[in-house]
C-alpha cells in the first residue's frame, strides 16, 4: 500500500509528517476558498481565523503538492493520525485524481486523499461561508491562535504558491487586501516582485510583519 495526500494550504509549505516524495501538480473541478474557521491553530473560538478549503467548481483547477508515504502500514497509520489531528476542522476525506503539468488529460495519480469540508453551516460547525473581500481581510488581519497569526498563514501560502510557480489570484487579492488593513500598502506583494524581475527575493511583507511562529507550527497547522 502507498498513501498519497494532496495539500493545497499549509501542507504545501509545512507538511509536518514523514513523507517519501513530494510532487507538484493540480486537481480538477475544485477551487481554493477561505470559508473555513480555524479555532485552535490560527484563531480562537471567540475570534476564529479563516483558512482555506476547497469548493467544487466545474472547470477550475487547484495547484498544490502531493505527498507520498511509503514504508508499510505503520508509517501510513502514523501519517494519517497526524493529519486527522491537524485537519480536524475538515470533516471530509475525498479521493481525487491528480495531474502533473504538461499532461492535463491523463491523471498522474488516482485515488489521492484530500481533506475538504462540507459547505453547510448546519452540519459543519467550522464552515463560515463566503464573505465580502474586505470582511475576510479584516478577520484574517486580526485573528491570532496558538500557532501564530492568521495573516502569516495567508502570506506563507502566497509565497508557497509563488515558489512552486503557480500563484493563485484569489490568494494574491486577499493578501493585498489584508496588507491594506494592516497599513502595509506599498510594501509589495509576491506578484509585484515577480513583475519587476526579482523572483527569488523574500516578499517585502514577510520581513515587514516580522513572523514569530511558535514551535507548534512545525507539527500543527491548518
Amino acid at each position: 500500500m502507498v498513501l498519497w495526500v494532496f495539500g493545497y494550504g499549509s501542507l504545501v509549505w509545512n507538511p509536518g509528517f514523514d513523507y517519501d516524495e513530494k510532487v507538484i501538480g493540480f486537481i480538477k473541478d475544485y477551487k481554493r476558498v477561505f470559508d473555513l474557521a480555524c479555532i485552535d491553530h490560527r484563531g480562537t473560538p471567540e475570534h476564529p481565523a479563516r483558512t482555506c478549503t476547497l469548493e467544487q467548481s466545474e472547470g477550475a483547477i487547484c495547484w498544490g503538492a502531493a505527498f507520498c508515504v511509503r514504508g508499510g502500514p505503520e508509517k501510513e497509520r502514523l501519517a494519517m493520525e497526524y493529519l486527522e489531528r491537524r485537519e480536524c476542522e475538515y470533516d471530509c476525506k475525498t479521493l481525487v485524481d491528480f495531474y502533473k503539468e504538461g499532461n492535463t488529460s491523463a491523471p498522474a495519480l488516482t485515488g489521492i486523499i484530500v481533506f475538504t469540508s462540507t459547505p453547510d453551516k448546519v452540519s459543519n460547525k467550522y464552515y463560515l461561508g463566503p464573505a465580502p473581500l474586505e470582511d475576510m481581510a479584516r478577520q484574517i488581519a486580526t485573528a491570532v491562535g496558538p500557532c501564530g497569526n492568521n495573516r502569516d498563514y495567508l502570506f506563507l501560502l502566497e509565497k508557497a504558491m509563488f515558489d512552486i510557480g503557480h500563484e493563485d489570484d484569489m490568494v494574491i487579492e486577499l493578501a493585498s487586501e489584508v496588507r491594506k488593513v494592516l497599513g502595509m500598502v506599498g510594501k509589495g506583494s509576491v506578484k509585484e516582485k515577480k513583475l519587476v524581475g526579482l523572483p527569488h527575493l523574500l516578499p517585502a511583507h514577510m520581513s515587514a510583519i516580522q513572523l514569530h511562529l511558535l514551535p507548534e507550527v512545525i507539527t500543527l497547522d491548518s
